[in-house]
């Protein structure tokens, strides 16, 4: 088991902050989840993700490039098309996002079986 103490807690907080800076907000984890199955084309991507804004698409893909965890590719054209795939590097994050979904799952199960507070 891990050691919990206040030195060690502080000195992993920069660590956490970045780790969460880069996964942050609601639509991160589910293009790097879209993005499992192969390169996908910008439209692809936008359908496989109900809800998702053409803008903040583009916005999250740019911050995903960014943190090296995919590739774009501009193909010329006409027209010309953008491919988008994840990085090897990304699946470092597998970990993390089945860890999150198994926790997801076993907190909406307790709060069914408690009900509102």
């Amino acid at each position: 088991m891990l050691e919990h103490s206040n030195t060690h807690c502080i000195a992993a907080m920069p660590f956490l902050r970045n780790a969460m800076a880069i996964i942050n907000g609601k639509w991160k984890l589910p293009i790097l989840m879209a993005l499992r199955s192969g390169v996908r084309r910008f439209r692809d991507l936008e359908r496989s993700i109900p809800g998702i804004s053409s803008k903040v698409l583009a916005k999250e893909l740019k911050d995903l490039e960014a943190q090296q965890l995919l590739k774009r590719t501009v193909h010329p054209g006409p027209p010309v098309a953008v491919d988008y795939e994840a990085l090897p590097y990304a699946e470092t994050l597998d970990p993390v996002i089945f860890m999150l979904r198994d926790w997801g799952m076993q907190h909406q199960q307790r709060l069914d079986e408690t009900g509102p507070q």
